[in-house]
């Protein structure tokens, strides 16, 4: 087995930005914070488990591990995912397109979106504005990374937030290079 070639060829060109060390010793204290604020109040039924939604192929990884670091810590999730994207292997956004929409009724539910990465929001905040339109009583986000820059889309913010990158191309750890390098175990930025 190999790396292709163009992948292969953007790490070499990439700087190293987060391993898979840090990511890992991120995640943990992140998982603290969701399973202390949704556990406020008592434990919930299994009517009124957060629902995981895990917004695909991105955040696959980091929700996986995540989910499991919560569950360590006692608190039962209700697993759903959507598929939504405005990136499509490009290095830069276009219009939302869904790929496939959560089967599980939101209405009267706290939801935790979970994602690789917050760059400019805008396919969170369509996503969080549409699970709201779905009745969720309460959205809150999960980000793995948070691109440091002030282009944000205004009011959207992760609520809990594992590491920042910088404001270049990042993939790895769930995110792509053209559709490659999302296993990687590591976070890289292209020059």
């Amino acid at each position: 087995m190999s790396t292709p070639p163009e992948l292969a060829q953007a790490m070499a060109a990439a700087d190293l930005v987060h391993d898979r060390a840090t990511i890992e010793a991120a995640i943990a204290p992140m998982a603290e914070r969701i399973a202390a604020d949704y556990s406020a109040g008592g434990v919930p039924d299994a009517a009124h488990r957060p629902v995981f939604l895990t917004v695909m192929h991105g955040g696959l990884p980091f929700a996986a591990q995540l989910a499991l670091e919560i569950g360590a810590r006692g608190l039962d999730l209700e697993f759903d995912y959507l598929h939504a994207t405005r990136y499509r292997g490009a290095q830069s956004g276009g219009e939302l397109a869904w790929k496939h929409r959560p089967a599980t009724p939101l209405r009267g539910r706290r939801v935790l979106l979970v994602d690789d990465i917050v760059d400019e929001g805008h396919t969170l905040a369509a996503v969080r504005d549409w699970c709201r339109g779905e009745g969720a009583a309460e959205v809150r986000i999960a980000a793995m990374v948070v691109k440091r820059h002030d282009r944000c889309v205004e009011g959207l913010c992760a609520d809990y937030v594992g590491l920042e990158v910088p404001d270049r191309y990042v993939f790895g750890y769930g995110m792509d290079f053209h559709e490659q390098g999302r296993n990687l175990p590591a976070i890289y930025a292209l020059p």
